[in-house]
């Protein structure tokens, strides 16, 4: 019996990570993916290598469609959620997310948004460690332990309401992920600027107000409770200290407190 066809065209910022596999057929800057079964729109935009995060915006036109025999996929396709059963003879656009999202608004594609007003808060999967340590440096509350699993990782992600920054299509691709961003830079410092313009998050930047080992708010403490701890120099030339209540680290603005505003004011961020 023979197949029927949908067509996919993804636009920029998803079509870059598309990987269609032999499933589909590639013509015409389209993918055709054959209707064998019943299939909603996000597990077939998956299947083809976009994580549902990474999507901002699905366009359906076509026979079966939505919006009925339409025009050209795009003109007058009509928007659906993630829930739509792809049809034969339907053409759909995919588009990424537009920065900067918004999570704190409900959508169409995302209808429970995460946080409240002014809330943003990350959880970082061991595959991009390095930017849990960046985002708290920054201020940002950033949940992050090598130890965790996928699986751990998409239920905390859950349960405290956190955008999951991760490299690994997989993580991202689970339900319970709702807001997410596959991380394109490898450069710790560029996965900082990508994140922070993505969600946008800009400063004035509450820097060095977290623990960057445990993400916990440092408090003020003073400089002669500490003094037993400090190093000759430190002593001599530092006089404002923060203390983990958590671990009991000990932070002063040192000579990369100045280096990180800098790099902030460079990348257009601070």
């Amino acid at each position: 019996m023979a197949v029927g066809v949908a067509l996919f065209r993804f636009h920029p910022g998803v079509r870059e990570i598309v990987r269609p596999g032999k499933s589909a057929r590639l013509a015409d800057g389209r993918l055709g993916w054959a209707v064998d079964r019943r299939a909603a729109v996000k597990d077939v935009v998956e299947s083809l290598g976009v994580p549902h995060t990474e999507v901002g915006r699905i366009l359906v036109a076509g026979a079966g469609g939505p919006g009925g025999p339409g025009g050209p996929s795009g003109t007058d396709g009509t928007d659906v959620d993630f829930s739509h059963i792809v049809a034969e003879g339907q053409e759909l656009d995919v588009y990424a997310v537009v920065p900067p999202l918004d999570v704190t608004r409900p959508s169409l594609l995302r209808p429970e948004p995460l946080c409240g007003e002014g809330e943003v808060r990350f959880l970082v999967d061991a595959t991009c460690g390095k930017l849990a340590r960046l985002l708290r440096l920054v201020g940002q509350d950033a949940a992050y332990d090598r130890a965790w699993d996928d699986e751990a990782v998409a239920e905390l992600a859950a349960g405290e309401g956190r955008i999951v920054l991760s490299m690994d299509r997989a993580l991202l691709k689970r339900s319970q992920v709702a807001f997410g961003r596959l991380v394109r830079a490898h450069d710790p410092q560029e996965q900082l600027a990508e994140v922070l313009r993505h969600f946008g998050v800009r400063g004035p930047f509450a820097a060095f107000s977290r623990c960057l080992e445990c993400n916990e708010p440092l408090a003020p403490v003073e400089k002669a409770a500490v003094l037993h701890r400090l190093q000759p120099l430190t002593k001599k030339y530092f006089d404002t200290f923060y203390r983990c209540p958590s671990c009991d680290r000990i932070y002063w603005p040192g000579s990369h407190h100045d280096r990180m505003r800098e790099w902030l004011a460079q990348a257009g961020l601070e």
